[in-house]
């Protein structure tokens, strides 16, 4: 099968800014309610967000990869949003338009893609903009 020929794109609704509030050392530590509540935040829960909402994007890069079609997966996405843009259920008319200048913003900005060791997202070396890839 020729899986050149497929093109993904992944339009992303955008995420928090990663605060990385534990790491595993504090977590070695906890007891059941450490993971149930802890400043502030219950970390089991963040826990299953945060991993359901990249396991995706991490999966379809490691599928493109392994069938050497990199170029053929597009994740559009902002993994930096704070205050009122990272939450999903403020639908006023100001933070909607701020959405959209977000939106218009990330067309503007380079293809970025997840790094695998380090889970963060880095622009590709010669990828252009996300307009550009949009287009081709």
């Amino acid at each position: 099968m020729d899986f050149g020929r497929f093109l993904v794109i992944s339009l992303g609704t955008g995420t928090a800014q990663k605060e990385f509030k534990y790491n595993t050392k504090m977590a070695s530590q906890w007891g059941m309610l450490s993971w149930l509540y802890s400043n502030g935040s219950i970390p089991l829960i963040d826990s299953f967000n945060q991993a359901s909402a990249e396991l995706v994007d991490f999966h379809n890069c490691v599928v493109f990869e392994a069938l050497h079609s990199e170029d053929n997966y597009l994740r559009i996405q902002d993994d930096k949003l704070t205050g009122a843009l990272s939450s999903v259920d403020i639908a006023t008319m100001e933070n909607l338009e701020n959405l959209v200048e977000v939106g218009e913003a990330l067309l503007e900005k380079p293809v970025s893609r997840v790094n695998m060791n380090t889970d963060l997202y880095q622009p590709l070396q010669n990828g252009g903009t996300n307009k550009e890839a949009l287009k081709k």
